[in-house]
């Protein structure tokens, strides 16, 4: 089925124009002034932005984790993620110690087969390094698309990592092509720390924050960036959110190292003082790396500006309050990490960002999808609009004021972190490879349509990526 796309503004990390987009065969078939098809339906953008979808390099569905699972799964957050502009996410796959990385991959195929209204993509976990895992990151990333890799620094016992572990992967992945990824804390220090804690009888869940300084995020940060040095390999920092590990970022970048980094929506609009809230409130608020003082938020968003970080990820790890949080009422370090963030990134950084002038348009659509798509071997079949991409786009009302509410999102979980904050901007309408998933604001796909995508090597030049960042008029 055809579809033109006519009267919407259509906005890239590069361009922002006025123009009609001919969509056929899952693809953006052309884009010109005025395109007649007398027998494509017509799609009015008018008033509208017409943006690439999101791609959300950041997710955990149906995940295990201190004894309970996530409340989405692949189905219902990527109907959630749908709703909130995302037509990309990319998972992480927890390995288990003992076993092949392909066994970690086939059951994270068997979590989203069937369930998916979205396309996505993995990340795969890896805590344990030896002659059988070494041998099969050749052909995870050759057969089965996976390129990026990530080591945890923290969670000691349970998930992480020593530095020749890390060390061995940023080798193999220079080697073959791949992309480390990093969660940066100080696991020793940080087991230290929460083990003196309980011991003095505190339990409430602002120790989280506590036990988890800013200090050990940028120890870890640093002590990466010098192993990827010293490697000559590639190094992807997941959620950013301090001073401290954005300097580290920087002094490596101005070294000409390949240094990238992450952060997320909730250090941007949130801060430690929530995790003090009374009732046990500040458990909802319990992620790792922990929120930091407010300060930390324009560090950030500087840190945005100036290139220091690149991509916007959710961190979506959704938990009940009731029944998952609340595991930890008297004992923080029980209490699940992670929060709801997948349906509300793409317009959080849109009204914190471009509406209240921290960023420009370009730089949004370049930190919610195109360095993604980049940094993650997707561009430019996605994160832009261009001939020959995946026809993923958003029509985004940016003129429209809501206030997010449990009430009214279509997460899996009880409560939202965001609760009472009003956004300027929504998406309105989402196309996933040409067709509707939300047709004005209301869903309209279908579980099991998404697609698993395999991502192209670290650093490979697409042949037509001249072509995709380049607008090409039809006559």
């Amino acid at each position: 089925m055809k579809r033109v796309i006519k009267n919407g503004t259509i906005v890239t990390a590069s361009d922002k124009y006025v123009a009609d987009i001919l969509i056929e065969d899952e693809k953006i078939k052309s884009i010109s002034d005025q395109i007649d098809e007398p027998e494509a339906e017509i799609v009015d953008a008018s008033g509208y932005y017409v943006m690439p979808g999101g791609i959300d390099p950041h997710t955990h569905m149906d995940m295990p984790f201190g004894g309970t699972v996530t409340a989405d799964n692949f189905e219902t957050g990527t109907i959630a993620a749908a709703y909130g502009g995302t037509t990309t996410i990319i998972d992480f796959c927890l390995s288990d110690k003992g076993k092949s990385l392909k066994s970690a991959l086939e059951k994270w195929h068997s979590k989203s087969q069937d369930k998916a209204v979205i396309d996505y993509g993995f990340h795969l976990q890896i805590s344990e390094i030896n002659e059988d895992v070494l041998n099969e990151i050749p052909e995870i990333i050759e057969q089965e698309g996976v390129i990026s890799f990530k080591v945890f620094m923290a969670y000691k016992g349970v998930f992480q990592a020593d530095d020749e572990v890390l060390f061995k992967i940023l080798v193999a992945a220079k080697e073959h092509g791949g992309l480390v990824m990093v969660h940066a804390e100080n696991g020793d220090v940080i087991n230290y720390l929460t083990t003196k804690a309980l011991a003095e009888g505190k339990t409430d869940p602002i120790y989280h924050a506590l036990t988890r300084p800013p200090e050990a995020e940028g120890e870890a940060t640093g002590r990466a960036a010098k192993l990827t040095a010293l490697a000559d390999s590639q190094l992807y920092v997941v959620h950013v959110t301090c001073e401290e590990a954005v300097e580290q970022i920087a002094e490596a970048r101005s070294k000409g190292f390949r240094v990238y980094g992450e952060t997320c929506p909730q250090y941007l609009v949130l801060d430690q003082s929530y995790l003090e809230k009374a009732n046990f409130e500040g458990g909802k608020y319990v992620w790792s790396p922990p929120l930091r003082e407010k300060y930390n938020q324009e560090v950030l968003w500087n840190a945005l500006k100036s290139g220091q970080l690149q991509a916007i990820g959710s961190d979506q790890c959704s938990f009940n309050f009731n029944g998952q949080k609340d595991l930890g009422r008297d004992d923080f370090t029980k209490i699940p990490n992670g929060g709801p963030f997948v349906e509300d990134r793409f317009s959080l950084m849109y009204s914190e960002g471009v509406h209240k002038g921290r960023i420009s348009i370009h730089e949004f659509v370049d930190m919610v999808s195109t360095q993604a798509a980049k940094l993650f071997g997707l561009f430019p079949r996605k994160g832009t609009i261009a001939p020959g991409s995946d026809a993923d786009m958003v029509l985004f009302d940016p003129a429209v004021e809501r206030t997010i509410s449990a009430k009214t999102h279509h997460m899996n979980v009880d409560y939202s972190a965001l609760e009472g904050i009003k956004v300027i901007g929504e998406p309105v309408s989402v196309f996933s490879r040409g067709k509707y998933v939300i047709k004005d604001r209301q869903f309209v796909g279908r579980p099991g349509v998404g697609s698993y995508l395999k991502c192209n090597k670290f650093g490979l030049k697409a042949k037509d990526e001249a072509k995709a960042t380049t607008l090409i008029k039809n006559s």
